[in-house]
């Protein structure tokens, strides 16, 4: 717990609270349609499994199944989890903001306004996201008492009943095919870093020294949150964007952050990518009408979304994540073609042979640097 005076920087129920309040309802459905959703996500995520190695060859650690919980839940349950990760993954960065506000006249006061402040406009950020969420491997879950931590590392798989079938729904297709879909793009992260061991750890380290390099007083974070929960509500004046255009996440960076951040958006666009590539790849086999669900869900990332959402999405960087998805998927169906799965499966060797940011957009780049200098 991270607190000041014995105040939390960010009071992590009230944004629980928060968000399960404002979160949208899900589709309308009865409760024995709930409950067979549950039990096919549940059978799909389970042969996902065999169908995501086969094609990847990747195998987990020890050849043992999957030992990583996988979690139908819906958006409340979505939010539980996401909240109990970024108190995970953001005490450093607390930690650092208590510091300096704690030698400061008035801090308790400023850290127990602020907390409550930060919880609620933290809240209407996840409302807006557990709507939209399909499904998540969540890397660096701690146990909670709703939602059990997994074997490797903590993973566990996340899996949002209420907006696959939204989702399913808005693109009238067939919702067994859907399902199992999704279930090979989420199936592919947790095989990603239950196969490859150092994975995890990297990525933390990569994490941590970007928030640790953080240099930036707390009363700006919060500002950045009250941007983006106005953006929300659409309490922004007409036109008004936030400074310079930028994403939360690009307004505190340091020279140091920015080498950093290009590092973890290589290797996100590297899993996106990949996740995206099998399970279209997969697809044919056993989706039989996967060309269909990929061209119109594609139509639907394309026709973008209102205003508010467009403000939302540049704010919180998720025009980023897309794009992830696009180049990542270039990246990967590059490479495979010209060195084979083998071939590209060098890229899970060790942290020097991920891709640089450099190279995801310049595939035949990474082949050279990394079988060169292995053929070498």
């Amino acid at each position: 717990m991270t607190s000041i005076g014995g105040a939390e920087m960010v009071d992590w129920n009230l944004a629980v609270a928060t968000a399960t309040r404002f979160v949208r309802p899900g589709p309308d459905v009865s409760r024995d349609e709930a409950r067979a959703v549950v039990a096919e996500l549940r059978r799909h995520a389970k042969a996902s499994e065999e169908h995501v190695r086969a094609f990847t060859r990747m195998i987990p650690e020890g050849s043992q199944p999957q030992d990583t919980p996988v979690l139908v839940v819906d958006r409340a349950g979505w939010v539980r989890a996401n909240v109990a990760g970024f108190r995970e993954l953001l005490k450093p960065l607390l930690d650092k903001m208590q510091e300096r506000r704690s030698g400061s006249p008035g801090g308790a006061l400023v850290g127990a306004v602020g907390g409550k402040v930060t919880g609620v406009e933290l809240g209407m950020l996840l409302s807006f996201l557990a709507s939209r969420v399909l499904g998540q491997y969540e890397t660096f879950a701690p146990a909670t008492r709703e939602l059990p931590a997994g074997g490797h590392g903590g993973g566990r798989l996340l899996l949002v009943a209420p907006n696959i079938v939204h989702v399913e729904r808005e693109l009238e297709v067939d919702p067994h095919d859907f399902r199992l879909w999704v279930c090979l793009h989420e199936e592919t992260h947790r095989t990603q870093f239950t196969g490859v061991p150092w994975l995890r750890d990297h990525l933390e380290g990569e994490i941590q020294s970007f928030l640790g390099e953080t240099e930036v007083d707390p009363m700006t974070v919060l500002e950045r949150f009250r941007e983006a929960a106005q953006s929300l509500s659409g309490a922004r004046p007409e036109g008004e964007e936030n400074e310079s255009g930028r994403s939360i996440v690009e307004l505190v960076q340091t020279p140091a952050q920015r080498e950093i951040l290009s590092r973890l958006t290589a290797v996100m666009s590297l899993l996106e990518g990949h996740a995206d590539y099998v399970m279209d790849g997969v697809g044919p086999d056993v989706v039989p009408s996967v060309a269909e669900i990929r061209e119109k869900f594609q139509q639907r990332r394309a026709r973008g979304a209102s205003r508010l959402d467009q403000a939302l999405r540049k704010l919180l960087g998720l025009d980023a994540k897309l794009r992830q998805y696009r180049d990542g998927e270039r990246f990967v169906r590059s490479v495979v073609e010209g060195v084979g799965m083998d071939g590209f499966n060098r890229v899970w060797t060790s942290p020097n042979t991920l891709p640089t940011k450099a190279e995801i957009a310049k595939p035949a780049d990474w082949i050279a640097r990394v079988h060169r200098k292995a053929e070498s």
